[in-house]
């Protein structure tokens, strides 16, 4: 049975089995102008140029081809849907945000249930993300996973700490740096839309990634530097995620990223204002991420 999507105000909307999206078309919410998509359409189309769409018989059965297509490749039609299609955009209630960023805080503090509340936090942050072309969006990675890597590190902490051997302290440093970037290459695999794994790897070698974070910490003395650090890491980031047949582009600059991490650390310092902080800079880092057909 095929799921069909259609645009309504620039946005991506469904999937719908094709029983409610006829119900959708008989209610008038879609109509012959309107840019519908199912598996194995090239790209977005008028409902009324798919035969035996809008005439109510059963629209000819189409070989798949993957997900929707980005809206962007509809703007030919002059729905307006051309341009800022292609970016990612996040959202969520202030409210929810903040009860589960104190359940996750409280989880971290107890140590313990620390891989679980963060999957927790995880599964949910991620469903707020919105990719073109990836409808509902999920994370399938289990706690479990998470447990050896951070009793681990517990125990090793424990210890070095234990012994005062300073040596001991830089090589638990380096490993802090090894496990993000494991936890990085686990949270890009466990990536699924509509309950289907994306098959995304994160294939950036570990000793660049730890030559960008000590780059970054060199930076800091700049005063201002870090902020063009952190942006060619995000960039960084995100050319070596592959299993994609977009590329991924962080278009945001060092300047746009400096001046929003100081006003949101002033504003963060006042604490009532850090949900609306977290929101406005998730919302920003989104709407700079962009999917590109490769090599554009």
């Amino acid at each position: 049975m095929a799921n069909w999507f259609y645009a309504s105000d620039g946005k991506q909307q469904g999937p719908y089995p094709e029983g409610q999206f006829r119900d959708l078309i008989a209610q008038g919410v879609v109509r012959a102008d309107t840019l519908v998509w199912t598996e194995g359409m090239a790209g977005w189309q008028k409902a009324t140029e798919i035969p035996g769409l809008m005439a109510g018989g059963r629209a000819p059965p189409i070989v798949p081809a993957g997900g929707p297509p980005s809206m962007g490749s509809a703007g030919s039609y002059g729905g307006g849907y051309s341009g800022g299609g292609s970016a990612l955009s996040i959202d969520f209630g202030i409210l929810e945000f903040t009860w589960r960023t104190i359940v996750m805080l409280i989880g971290t503090i107890l140590v313990i249930p620390a891989p679980w509340v963060f999957v927790w936090y995880t599964q949910w942050i991620v469903t707020c993300v919105k990719v073109p072309g990836r409808p509902n969006l999920s994370f399938t990675g289990n706690a479990m996973t998470l447990v050896p890597w951070f009793f681990g590190f517990v125990v090793l902490m424990i210890a070095v700490r234990f012994t005062g051997v300073q040596f001991l302290n830089m090589l638990v440093s380096i490993l802090e740096v090894v496990l993000a970037w494991l936890l990085l290459k686990w949270m890009v695999a466990n990536l699924a839309s509509n309950g289907q794994p994306l098959g995304l790897s994160f294939t950036g070698p570990v000793w660049t990634y730890i030559g960008w974070n000590l780059l970054f910490a060199i930076s800091i003395i700049t005063i201002i530097g870090w902020a063009w650090v952190a942006v060619a890491q995000i960039r960084w980031i995100c050319r070596n995620i592959e299993g994609t047949r977009r590329d991924i582009v962080f278009k945001g600059s060092g300047l746009e990223f400096l001046w929003r991490a100081v006003v949101a650390a002033i504003l963060a310092s006042l604490i009532i204002p850090i949900p609306w902080v977290y929101r406005w800079m998730m919302g920003w880092m989104a709407s700079q991420t962009e999917l590109l057909p490769k090599g554009a």
